[in-house]
C-alpha cells in the first residue's frame, strides 16, 4: 500500500464558524431525515416559547409555507440587533451564525429557558439554503437575509412598526437535509404539548398548503394536559394541582387517578421532557408513597399491624404532570433525558408532600376512591405476585426450558437471530418448514392471545400463549423485566391479512406496548406483510406476488404498457387481464394456504420479504389508541367505528 501522503499541519482540517453543523449534521439535530426537518422547526419555535416561559410572549405561530418553507413568529421582545460588543457585528447575527450564542448563559438574558447551549437558531441558519431574519423593536422593523449560514446583507431597518417580536422563515438546504415535506400533524402535536407547558400561550399552526389551521390555548396548563391523557378513562378524582415557588425554581405537579393498572407519569424540566425522569420525578414518588400511607393510617383505612402500601401499588392507575423551572438545569447527556440537580428532589418532595396531603384531608369522598383503588391494587398485587412466584418455583418463566410449541434456531447470537409470531398450526406448520434454520425462530400461536388491556399479572400468567411469548423472548415479565435478555433482535409477527390477523396483531402489540414498551422502542417489532394476490403468467417462474388492492391496478397497467402497441382502448377488466398476459390471478385468503415453499419466498426470505417496522412516535397518543379499541368502555370504540366505516373499501365478512 503506498504511503505517500505526507501527515502534517496541513492534515488537520479545522472548520469555522458554521461549518460543522453543514459537515456533521447529525451531531446537531439527530439526523437529515424527517425528525431532523423537525426538530429544526423546534429549535426556532422554542426561542418563542422561552420568550413566553419569560412572561415577555403570548403567542408563537408556525406557519408552513406552499414552497417547502417555514415561518416561526412570536411576540416576544425581538432579538437585539444593536452591535454585539464581542463579535462586532449586529447581535441578531451573532445569535444567527456563531454556535453558543444566544441569551441562555449567565444574567441578563433568560431566568428559565429550555435550550443550555446556544445552537439551537444558528444550527437550523447553516442548514437552510436560504433564512430571513425580521425583528421588531423599539418601534421599528429590522431584516437580514442568510443563506447556508452566512449573512448576504447587513441588517436593514425596513420601517416603522407598533409590535414587538421575531418572524424566522428559512427553507431548509435539500442538498444535506430530505426533501420530505413536513408533517401537519407534528407540528400541532409540538405546539400542543408546548400550550400545556406554559399555561396561558396561545399557539397556532397554518398549512398554506392544504389550507388548514389550528390553535391552542389552556388556561389551565399542565391541569388540561392531565385531562387530555385520562380522555376516555373512567377517573376516580378530579386534578389536583399545585404551583410554588421555591428560591428561585418554580415547581407544577398535576395528578388524577384512573381505573386502569398503568402509571402515567410525565416530567418536564424547563418545559424539556425527561422521558427517563430524574430528581424531580423520586421526589414526587417519594412524597406520594408516604402521604397516601399517612392519611391511610391515620384514618383507620389501612390496619396499623399491616404492611405499608407499595410505591408500585400507591401509582397504579395515577396520571400525573411534573413541571419543574429552574436558572440552571443539570441534563445527563445532549438528550436531556433525565434532571440531574439534586436540589430538585426536596422542593418536589415538599411542596407536593404538603399540598397533596391537604387535598385529602379536604377532600375525603375523593380521598377514600383514591386510597380504595390503592389497597386494591395492593390486594390484586399479592395475588398476581403469588401466582408469579407459583408460576417460577415451577419454572415456567425460565429459560432453560423453552416452550414446547417453539421450534428455536440454531444461531444464539441474538443480533443474527428473529421470531416469527404466526397465527395457527397450519401456518406455523408451513413456516417450521420453509424457514431459514440458523436465523428463523417460529412460535405459532392457538387462536387470539388474551386482552391484556384489563388484565393484571396472575389473569396474563394463567394464559397459555402469554407464558409462551414471555418465555420465548427471554425478558421476563414487570419486575423480573430485563431488555438485555432479548433472544431475537427482530420479532415478527405473521397474521393473515383479514380482520381476524388484524386483530391478532392489535392483540399483540397490546402485550407488546403495555408489558414490554422497551422492545417497541428499540425498533424490534415488526409486521409481515404477506401477498393478497399472485398474477400468474404464462410460461415457468414469471408469477408475480402483490401486496395489496392499489399495486395490483398499478401492475396489470405497466405489463399492458409493455405490450400493448397499437394505442387501442381496452375497457373490461377481463380484457385487460388478458392483454396483460396473465393466465390466473390467485387471491390468498390466508397463510395456511400457502405451501413451505410459498410461504419463504413471498413472505419470509430477507431479499423478497416486505417489513413493516413497528414505531413509537407518540406514546400519549398510542395510550388513548390502546386504552379506546382495547378497554371497557364499548361507547368510544363504536365511536370509532362508526367514524371511520366510510373509509373501509371491501370488508370480508
Amino acid at each position: 500500500m503506498s504511503k505517500t501522503k505526507v501527515y502534517d499541519s496541513s492534515s488537520i482540517q479545522v472548520l469555522e464558524g458554521l461549518e460543522p453543523v453543514r459537515k456533521r449534521p447529525g451531531m446537531y439535530i439527530g439526523s437529515t431525515g424527517i425528525d431532523g426537518l423537525h426538530h429544526m422547526i423546534k429549535e426556532v419555535a422554542d426561542n418563542g416559547i422561552d420568550e413566553a416561559i419569560a412572561g415577555y410572549a403570548s403567542e408563537v405561530k408556525v406557519y408552513m409555507l406552499e414552497d417547502g418553507g417555514i415561518r416561526v413568529e412570536d411576540n416576544g421582545r425581538g432579538i437585539p440587533i444593536d452591535k454585539h460588543p464581542k463579535t462586532g457585528v449586529s447581535t441578531l447575527e451573532t445569535v444567527l451564525t456563531i454556535l453558543h450564542a444566544g441569551g441562555k448563559f449567565g444574567e441578563g438574558g433568560y431566568k428559565v429557558s429550555s435550550g443550555l447551549h446556544g445552537v439551537g437558531v444558528s444550527v437550523v441558519n447553516a442548514l437552510s439554503s436560504k433564512l430571513i431574519a425580521e425583528v421588531h423593536r423599539d418601534g421599528s422593523c429590522y431584516r437580514q437575509e442568510y443563506s447556508k449560514g452566512a449573512a448576504l446583507s447587513k441588517i436593514t431597518k425596513i420601517g416603522p412598526s407598533d409590535k414587538t417580536g421575531t418572524i424566522i422563515t428559512f427553507w431548509p438546504d435539500t442538498s444535506i437535509m430530505s426533501e420530505e415535506p413536513f408533517e401537519y400533524e407534528w407540528v400541532i402535536d409540538y405546539l400542543r404539548h408546548q400550550s400545556y407547558l406554559t399555561k396561558g400561550l396561545k399557539t397556532y399552526v397554518e398549512d398554506q398548503r392544504a389550507n388548514k389551521s389550528y390553535s391552542f390555548y389552556f388556561e389551565g396548563g399542565i391541569q388540561s394536559y392531565v385531562k387530555h391523557i385520562n380522555d376516555n378513562k373512567e377517573v376516580v378524582n378530579g386534578v389536583f394541582y399545585v404551583e410554588k415557588d421555591v428560591k428561585e425554581s418554580q415547581i407544577e405537579v398535576a395528578l388524577q387517578y384512573t381505573d386502569t393498572y398503568v402509571e402515567t407519569v410525565k416530567a418536564f424540566a424547563n418545559n424539556v421532557h425527561n422521558p427517563d425522569g430524574g430528581t424531580h420525578l423520586t421526589g414526587f414518588r417519594t412524597a406520594l408513597t408516604r402521604v397516601i400511607n399517612e392519611y391511610a393510617h391515620k384514618n383507620n383505612l389501612l390496619k396499623e399491624k399491616e404492611d405499608n402500601l407499595s410505591g408500585e401499588d400507591c401509582r397504579e392507575g395515577v396520571t400525573a404532570v411534573i413541571l419543574v423551572k429552574m436558572p440552571d438545569p443539570q441534563f445527563e447527556g445532549q438528550t436531556k433525558n433525565k434532571l440531574g440537580n439534586p436540589e430538585m428532589r426536596g422542593y418536589v418532595e415538599s411542596v407536593f408532600s404538603e399540598w397533596f396531603s391537604y387535598y385529602l384531608e379536604e377532600n375525603p369522598a375523593a380521598a377514600k376512591k383514591i386510597i380504595g383503588k390503592v389497597l386494591l391494587a395492593a390486594r390484586a398485587r399479592k395475588a398476581a405476585r403469588a401466582a408469579r412466584d407459583n408460576i417460577i418455583r415451577k419454572g415456567v418463566l425460565e429459560g432453560a426450558s423453552m416452550p414446547g410449541k417453539l421450534t428455536d434456531c440454531s444461531n444464539k447470537d441474538p443480533k443474527e437471530s428473529e421470531i416469527y409470531i404466526v397465527e395457527g398450526d397450519s401456518a406455523g406448520g408451513s413456516a417450521k418448514s420453509g424457514r431459514d434454520s440458523k436465523s428463523q425462530a417460529i412460535l405459532p400461536l392457538r387462536g387470539k392471545v388474551l386482552n391484556v388491556e384489563r388484565a393484571r399479572l396472575d389473569k396474563m400468567l394463567a394464559n397459555n400463549e402469554i407464558v409462551s411469548l414471555i418465555k420465548a423472548l427471554g425478558v421476563g415479565i414487570e419486575d423480573s423485566y430485563d431488555l438485555s435478555g432479548l433472544r431475537y433482535d427482530r420479532i415478527i409477527i405473521m397474521t393473515d391479512a383479514d380482520v381476524d390477523g388484524s386483530h391478532i396483531t392489535t392483540l399483540l402489540l397490546t402485550f407488546f406496548f403495555r408489558f414490554m414498551m422497551s422492545i417497541i422502542e428499540g425498533g424490534h417489532i415488526y409486521l409481515a406483510k404477506p401477498p393478497l394476490f399472485e398474477l400468474v403468467k404464462s410460461g415457468k417462474n414469471n408469477n408475480v406476488l402483490i401486496y395489496d388492492e392499489a399495486e395490483l391496478d398499478i401492475v396489470i397497467d405497466k405489463f399492458i404498457a409493455k405490450r400493448k402497441k397499437d394505442g387501442s382502448k381496452i375497457d373490461s377488466k377481463d380484457e385487460r387481464f388478458r392483454q396483460a398476459g396473465f393466465t390466473e390471478i390467485k387471491r390468498y385468503k390466508g397463510l395456511g394456504e400457502m405451501n413451505a415453499e410459498q410461504l419463504f419466498d413471498s413472505t419470509m426470505d430477507p431479499e423478497n420479504r416486505v417489513l413493516v417496522q413497528i414505531k413509537l412516535d407518540d406514546a400519549e397518543k398510542a395510550d388513548r389508541i390502546f386504552n379506546k379499541l382495547m378497554g371497557v368502555d364499548v361507547e368510544p370504540r363504536k365511536n370509532f367505528i362508526t367514524t371511520r366505516a366510510k373509509f373501509v373499501k371491501d370488508l370480508d365478512i
